[in-house]
């Protein structure tokens, strides 16, 4: 037993004394059969979700319907589920309605994967009823049970079984891969937040080669957003390593051998519901590894860009070029860590100082000087000193 188990352990005590079973369960317990890093820790017990709020002074409804409780404990948040069974699916991806029942292992039996159906007690010890153990030790991902039923139960678990390929390096069994194969198509009635979830992890997967395979094996691409028909844009990103990129990378490689047009990023990317900030990010990216097709960085490129962008960018160009063994990651990190300013901000000079200075009104031409300012202290020619800018900006206005 590690942590973070040892400090849940608590939890455990406090609903086993009240008179109720309790488990670690779930992904957490995954990871620790697999010696990973174990963020937080999911918590099943026999208790009602009334009967948890009854024994815990602090708790919060997050999805109490299907059983779940947020518990606040000894500054620590748990969430702990009821044991329940499901009735029937409804629309590929949720039970029409949930039982609470006293049976861990019949708890466990409703889940997705072999490997995901191990419960652990505050000793340690397993219940392992469809032996996930052993799943997990040959490196196999499985489902509980028949694999049709579970993908007609919620077709998103089609992906999150190539996803688990991607990060773990496992190999889906063969009844669960043919069952997958064959029902496939279910997952257009997924919403595209799921899938977008499912697709991310996947991109960020140490194995994400063979996962993308398997979605071409799969014809699993035929029911993602923008991905339809696009088989020889993916077998194209498989030609490239793809070890060093990080999710946000990759979407910025996939886009670029799709080669969607620079005003359609956004459309594509907004079609996978991905965040603002993110959409933002990935265009920059293109939009200097574009830039870096034609030149090399100049210190205001560096500027413009900021470090993660241009770190990004310089990778990407590195892998689709196949350069491998260069420094000029480290050549521009060290140019960008050198220059007088990082951001506009950083300047000793303002809009109302070139007012002043000029005793002129506000208009476009306050803007065009401090861009020329900026510029000339990147590339060393003036020091950031609003003495200094103010006598070389008079000069060149003399002049």
């Amino acid at each position: 037993m590690k942590e973070p188990f040892l400090t849940a352990v608590p939890v455990l005590e406090r609903l086993e004394t009240a008179g109720f079973e309790a488990y670690f369960v779930g992904g957490a317990v995954r990871d620790f059969l697999l010696n990973k890093e174990i963020n937080d820790v999911d918590i099943a017990t026999s208790a009602t979700p009334e009967e948890v709020k009854q024994i815990f002074s602090k708790t919060v409804d997050i999805g109490i319907e299907h059983g779940t409780v947020l518990v606040l404990y000894q500054n620590q948040a748990y969430e702990i589920t009821t044991f329940r069974s499901e009735a029937e699916y409804e629309n590929f991806r949720r039970p029409k309605e949930v039982a609470f029942i006293r049976s861990i292992s019949e708890d466990l039996q409703r889940r997705d994967f072999t490997m995901n159906a191990i419960a652990m007690d505050k000793y340690g010890n397993l219940i392992d009823p469809f032996q996930g153990n052993l799943a997990i030790i040959n490196q196999v991902i499985q489902t509980v049970g028949n694999a049709e039923n579970r993908f007609q139960e919620d077709a998103l678990r089609m992906m999150r079984a190539v996803r688990f390929v991607g990060q773990l390096s496992f190999k889906i069994e063969e009844e669960t891969l043919n069952a997958l194969i064959e029902m496939v198509h279910l997952l257009e009635h997924i919403a595209v937040e799921r899938k977008q979830t499912e697709f991310d992890k996947l991109l960020s997967g140490v194995n994400r080669k063979q996962a993308l395979e398997l979605i071409l094996q799969t014809n699993m691409y035929h029911y993602l957003p923008g991905l339809s028909n696009q088989e020889e844009a993916i077998k194209l990103v498989l030609e490239y390593e793809l070890e060093r990129l990080n999710s946000r990378e990759m979407w910025a490689l996939l886009i670029f051998c799709i080669k969607v047009e620079k005003k359609e990023i956004e459309e594509f990317l907004r079609g996978w519901r991905i965040p603002l900030k993110e959409i933002r990010e990935i265009q920059l990216i293109l939009h200097y590894l574009n830039m870096r097709f034609e030149t090399s960085w100049s210190s205001y490129d560096l500027y413009t860009a900021t470090k993660d962008i241009f770190v990004s960018s310089e990778i990407l160009y590195l892998v689709i070029n196949g350069i491998v063994g260069s420094d000029t990651i480290q050549h521009y990190t060290r140019l960008y860590e050198s220059l007088p300013i990082k951001e506009r901000s950083e300047m000793d000079l303002t809009g109302t100082d070139l007012m002043a200075w000029f005793n002129k009104s506000g208009g476009p031409w306050v803007k065009e000087l401090l861009l020329k300012a900026e510029q000339a202290i990147l590339d060393g020619r003036v020091t950031n000193s609003k003495k200094i800018i103010k006598e070389w900006l008079m000069e060149c206005n003399h002049n």
